[in-house]
Formats: C-alpha cells, structure tokens, sequence
C-alpha cells in the first residue's frame, strides 16, 4: 500500500504548482474534473493511468490544487434527479434584497445547490428574475412548498420552478473545453437521461450518505473509500461492492475535482470569467430531438428540457456554456443554432441569460435534514434578509 510517500505533502504545497493552466496539472485536470464516470474503487489511480503520470504525482498535484483553492472541492457525485426531486428555480426578488436573498439561499438553505445572479444583455422575457437556484428535497417531499418557505423568508416576490423532464449534458471539464472549436460537436445526438426516482434499500441508502461527502486531503490517495467504510459500519469490500450496485442503479455520477471557476486563484489567474444560459423554444413534439442535438456539442456542460412557460418566452430547451471570452461563448451558441436549423429544428426564440454573482454547494437529500429545517423556520413570519 502506498502510504508512507504521501505523508510530506501537505507541508511542501507551497513549492508545487498550483494553476490549472500548467502542463502537468492540466493532464490532471483534464481527466479529474468529469471523465472519472461511476464509481470506482481507486479513482485516483484510474486518473494517474489515463493522464500517464505516477500515482503520487496526481495524488501530490490534487492536493496542491486543493490546498491553494484551485480546486474548490473533490467528491463523488451523485446523480441528485435519480434520488430526489429537483428543479431549477428563477427567483423574481427587489432589487435591494437581491444580495441578501442570495447569502441566505447559499448559506442557509441546504437544499438549494446552484445560487447564481443572472443578468441580459437586452430586456427580454423573464429579465426580472435575476437570482437562479437549482432545489432538490428529499423524495415525497414537495418542492412548492419548500420554495413557498423560501419566498416568505426571503422576500421574493414570485418564483418559477423548472423541473427537468430530460437531460443531455451534464459534467463539467473547463480544462479540457478550452480548445474546443465553435461547432465541435460528437458524431450522433446526446441520448436523454431520464428523472426517475430510485428505489434504495436501508444499506444503499448508508453506503450512499458516507461516499457523497467531501474528501479531505488526507483521503485524496490510494484508499479514498477505506475511512467512509470503517464510518459505514462495514467492510471496504463490501462498502466498494454496495456503491457497484449503486452505479449499477443509476444514481452514481462521477468522482470531480471541482474547479474553482469563478473566483481567481492565489495569484489572480481564472478559469472562467463568463458563464452563459442558453435558453431556446423549439417547437412542441421536438424537444428530446432539440436536446439531443444541443446535447451532442460537447462545448455544453449542462443541457436539459426545462418548460419555462409563458414567463421565459415558453423555451423548452436549457444549457450552460462556460468561457473566459464572452464573444466565443457566443460563436458557439450561434453554431449550435445555426446546427438546430440544419437537422430541421426550427429555434423559434431564444436569448441568454449571463452568470455573474455564483456560489456551487451540494444539495442535501436527507430527509431528516429536511424535518429539521422545517422545524428550524415553521413559525418564523419573513422576511429575515
């Protein structure tokens, strides 16, 4: 077992090379941040193997990266729309408590995940809901009711949620998407990922709660899994074998280091300075075709059938492009338009909406959590921002 190489990193990080723009690091990068699909008992193996560097280079890099906030966080992610119900939220909030609703999404709401600022470039349906969350809560929890506790405490004056019916693209790589080409796009169309909830017995459920967590530096190496089994109450084997079953079920994502991608890092560098919602109306019927064809750009890191209705102009197709340059976010929007049009989907309206203010947490799922939150605010009249 490879343990006692590990033990000097934490305290040589501050001569290792931190950016993600360095060769090494991006090899890394390149493979850490969403080709680790599934589950995997030695995943950081697995990203030594596929970027042809030594074991404890990655594991070295990884931490480096972690240490100086580069990398905001490394974790296995969980495939939430197969576990919990989940929608995107737009929120319509006074100007002047914009900020405040903002902190208190981010901060003290565990169920919303995403808590962005949105702004247009032109006024156009929907240019009034500037904060954007995305909501999940635990199965046979209601998300209305939840997002009506949401709206009293904050002040919000109308919300509209978007749940997904379908999704396309989901994983972000912002390293390996930087030399991708403005109509790059993979030989056939992106196959729809349904929202059906899972079925997950008492041991899934365990095993599922004890690998979702962030790992620490000290977890970052050959064993990540053996202290969230011995936490589990069970045996690694078993606990690796467990999370198989889970994978096999769906509701495994991928293992991610998450870049810091809106912030600068320790010295000023940035992933991405811009980040774009594409919104686009298809006609009815085509939906799943459209997102299929939008999905199968690989420049798009998330893509979903999200009904907008009447207050987004009635757009049916969503997705997110991210990019240091704002006008090559837009050549690959205009590509994918100009492909929607060529395969014989007509674009009958579409506009962007333009990340500004973000902050990214994991969405709990917990039921128990949930109770307990509920609790905490049940009498509580709002606004409290």
């Amino acid at each position: 077992m490879l343990s006692d190489p590990y033990l000097h990193m934490t305290a040589a990080t501050a001569t290792i090379p931190i950016e993600h723009t360095e060769e090494i690091n991006s090899r890394i990068l390149a493979v850490s941040e969403d080709r680790v699909k599934g589950f995997h008992e030695k995943p950081f193996q697995f990203i030594a193997e596929e970027s042809g560097l030594p074991l404890e280079t990655v594991v070295e890099r990884i931490r480096a990266m972690l240490a100086g906030g580069v990398i905001r966080r490394v974790r296995q992610t969980l495939l939430a729309n197969k576990l919990a119900e989940g929608a995107l939220v737009a929120w319509k909030v006074p100007n002047e408590k914009l900020d405040a609703a903002f902190d208190f999404m981010f901060k003290e709401d565990p169920f919303s995940g995403h808590v962005v600022l949105r702004s247009t470039d032109r006024e156009v349906s929907g240019s009034d809901y500037r904060l954007w969350t995305t909501l999940k809560v635990p199965q046979d929890k209601n998300m209305s009711e939840h997002a009506d506790v949401l709206k009293r405490l904050t002040g919000a004056e109308e919300y509209l949620l978007m749940p997904a019916h379908g999704i396309f693209a989901l994983g972000v790589g912002h390293v390996r998407r930087k030399t991708m080409e403005p109509g790059d796009k993979y030989d056939e169309p992106a196959k729809m990922m349904t929202t059906n909830i899972a079925d997950l017995n008492e041991e899934e459920w365990n095993v599922l709660l004890h690998l979702k967590g962030e790992l620490s530096a000290e977890e970052i190496g050959p064993e990540p899994w053996a202290g969230r089994a011995a936490a589990a109450g069970t045996s690694l084997e078993r606990f690796c074998e467990v999370a198989k079953g889970l994978d096999a079920k769906g509701v495994i994502g991928r293992l991610s280091t998450f870049l810091e991608h809106v912030k600068p890092s320790q010295t000023g560098v940035r992933v991405t300075r811009f980040n774009g919602l594409f919104h686009w109306k298809v006609p009815a019927g085509m939906q799943e075709r459209a997102g299929g064809e939008v999905g199968r750009h690989p420049i798009m890191t998330h893509a979903y059938w999200r009904e907008g209705g009447p207050r987004f102009g009635n757009v049916n197709i969503m997705g997110v492009v991210h990019g240091t340059d704002k006008d090559l976010i837009m050549q690959h929007k205009a590509a994918i338009d100009r492909h929607l049009e060529s395969v014989g989907i007509p674009v009958e309206y579409t506009n962007v909406f333009w990340g500004g203010r973000s902050e990214i947490k994991p969405s709990e799922i917990s039921p128990i959590v949930f109770k307990e939150w509920h609790a905490k605010w049940a009498n509580v009249a709002g606004p409290v921002i």
